[in-house]
């Protein structure tokens, strides 16, 4: 069974820390794209893009481009995403 993952190439991880508290802690902003994002993304891989993206100075709706941009790059990378073989 796949449950919500879908069709994909991408590899799958196990995960150390309980998703829903991790996902609970993150920004509102963040929780937010998160919901709507394409992908299975984890709650640490999004904070930790997120915590470098402001680390650099940059805003919240700057640090979401760059998840954006971070999604677009994996989608790229998965077989199952593009059109015919």
């Amino acid at each position: 069974m796949r449950g919500n993952l879908g069709a994909t190439s991408l590899r799958r991880r196990s995960r150390a820390i309980e998703p829903m508290q991790a996902y609970d802690a993150l920004p509102r902003p963040l929780r937010q794209w998160l919901a709507g994002a394409a992908l299975p993304w984890s709650p640490v891989s999004c904070k930790r893009i997120w915590e470098k993206a402001r680390k650099d100075g940059l805003s919240t709706d700057e640090a979401l481009v760059r998840l954006v941009r971070a999604e677009q790059k994996t989608l790229e990378r998965d077989r199952f995403s593009g059109a015919g073989p």
